[in-house]
């Protein structure tokens, strides 16, 4: 994926939310990778931050570039490894808060759709219910203002741009989304919106449900 002027926020330049001997969990802005890229241009990211003032820092999970919110990293490797066989067995609770275009065809439901790779457009990500990987996301309707929705999008599978291209084959893309919306609801934000908002787990040292919160700003 080539990045065209790159130039990700930089005030504030790191938004610790919580810190302690086995994890921080930092609020990503838009705009900013979760990880560097391939090119040397591209190396500024939540962990190039991070570990700036915690060099031990690891990678557990990861944000599209565009979605803002909630993004834990691990500090040491014990604690990434807990963390991440968390994440496999779906046993992480976190869901999203976005807007939309139009109305959703249900004030709550069940998108289970197979996705996989649009490998002539990647990072494009298609629904393909024959050679896709199982995908699915629950949804609530928070409100709707004549034009566009307030939704909670909870993903069950953590497939990459998921929530984005279920919410496009529902006919209501997220606003800003300049993959899978169409003019209209693309140039309706200046931003992709979609925030991580509350994420909760086991801690990885003292197996305590532990949870965070971090409301959208828009």
């Amino acid at each position: 994926m080539t990045l065209l002027n790159y130039a990700p926020p930089t005030d504030p330049y790191l938004d610790i939310v919580y810190r302690d001997e086995a994890i921080v969990v930092v609020n990503k802005p838009p705009g900013l990778l979760s990880v560097p890229g391939k090119d040397p241009a591209h190396r500024d990211s939540v962990w190039a931050r991070v570990t700036r003032v915690l060099p031990g820092a690891r990678v557990v999970h990861r944000l599209d570039m565009a979605t803002s919110g909630l993004i834990v990293l691990a500090l040491h490797k014990t604690a990434q490894a807990h963390l991440q066989r968390q994440f496999e067995q779906r046993k992480v609770h976190k869901y999203y808060r976005a807007r939309v275009a139009g109305k959703l065809p249900a004030t709550a439901g069940l998108i289970d759709l197979a996705m996989r790779c649009d490998w002539p457009n990647r990072p494009r990500q298609m629904i393909d219910l024959l050679a896709g990987r199982h995908a699915q996301t629950r949804y609530q309707v928070l409100g709707f203002d004549g034009q566009s929705s307030e939704v909670m999008l909870f993903p069950i599978t953590g497939r990459s741009h998921q929530l984005r291209v279920h919410m496009q084959v529902l006919g209501t893309p997220i606003l800003g989304d300049k993959f899978y919306a169409d003019a209209t609801a693309y140039a309706a934000a200046s931003r992709l919106l979609l925030h991580a908002e509350e994420i909760g787990f086991q801690h990885p040292l003292s197996g305590q449900a532990i949870n965070f919160h971090c409301p959208a700003d828009f």
